[in-house]
């Protein structure tokens, strides 16, 4: 298509996830309960961090950024997406469209690289016990956070200005919200620039968080490597496993789609990763990080083990 083929849009129609009616009430009942426990249980878990003094450590400061991060991100997507479930006509304000891929964008960015100062926190804690309180101050625990939360606005910044500033062929986004990739697909003119703005993006934002993760936890489980005892070892792979989990899901699923060659996904296979995250991590995040763990206490192996069981800020 060419330029002269372009449309002004002053809103986009969103396709979403079914047009069957009987499925979008299915739909609308499962992810409003799913809506509710996320947002709930969010906020719980920042409430309970504020309340407990026992809780005003670094890996709880992430936590509850962590959790905050996933109030806002859900609610970019979910809330209108519940009230289009329940709708015939299902369209967005070409203005609301834009503020809903920044926002949503930005918050997933940082909730990556969260995840990445999480781990080396985590490595802190279980390579230098020693020297936790030192390295892992107040300031540098702000700092951060801030990093994590600017560094993702500036990525989500630079791609919707490079987004919509392309012309537009139509106004119809096979999706359930504005996301970049579908968004994309409207454009009338080569949008191979953007493909590798994506592939860029996708490499600071997903990548190299991913590799701080990686070495990490193998610098953790070359660690817990020492605990002599079988048992105290198998608690302690258990430990790493759980959280790891929910770190290979996040990474993987983005992984998927935005590292892939071009074309390599489709809009069906992104509309399942956006709902992963705007509604099944955000919900899950909560449960993972904020189990009290006993495996870890409960590991016996002498004085190896009691290193463990009296880490800072350990999960028990």
């Amino acid at each position: 298509m060419g330029r002269e083929n372009q449309t002004w849009v002053s809103e986009f129609i969103l396709l979403g996830l079914s047009s069957d009616w009987e499925t979008q009430v299915s739909l609308f009942v499962l992810f409003l309960a799913m809506y509710l426990v996320t947002v709930l249980g969010n906020f719980l878990i920042i409430l309970l961090i504020r309340l407990d003094i026992r809780l005003h450590t670094p890996m709880y400061f992430f936590l509850s950024v962590l959790s905050f991060v996933d109030i806002c991100y859900t609610n970019s997507t979910v809330p209108q997406m519940l009230v289009h479930f329940l709708s015939a006509r299902k369209s967005i304000p070409f203005h609301s469209c834009v503020f809903q891929l920044y926002v949503s964008l930005a918050m997933g960015s940082t909730e990556f690289f969260l995840l990445g100062a999480m781990a080396y926190d985590r490595y802190v804690a279980v390579c230098h016990p020693l020297h936790y309180t030192a390295i892992m101050h107040g300031g540098l625990c702000l700092g951060l956070a801030a990093g994590c939360l600017v560094a993702g606005l500036s990525n989500s910044l630079m791609q919707a200005i490079i987004i919509f500033q392309l012309p537009l062929c139509h106004n119809v986004i096979n999706h359930f919200a504005c996301e970049m990739l579908a968004v994309l697909r409207l454009a009338c003119v080569d949008i191979s620039f953007n493909k590798v703005m994506v592939a860029i993006s996708g490499f600071l934002v997903i990548m190299l968080p991913c590799f701080l993760v990686l070495f990490s936890y193998a610098r953790i489980v070359a660690a817990i490597l020492h605990i002599r005892s079988a048992q105290g070892r198998r608690k302690a792979f258990g430990t790493c496993t759980s959280h790891l989990t929910v770190v290979s899901m996040c990474f993987g699923t983005a992984i998927f789609t935005y590292m892939r060659p071009v074309g390599g996904s489709t809009a069906e296979q992104e509309k399942m990763v956006a709902l992963f995250y705007a509604v099944v991590t955000p919900m899950l995040n909560p449960l993972i990080y904020s189990l009290r763990n006993k495996d870890v206490i409960g590991a016996d192996g002498g004085n190896d083990d009691y290193v463990f069981k009296n880490l800072p800020g350990t999960w028990t």
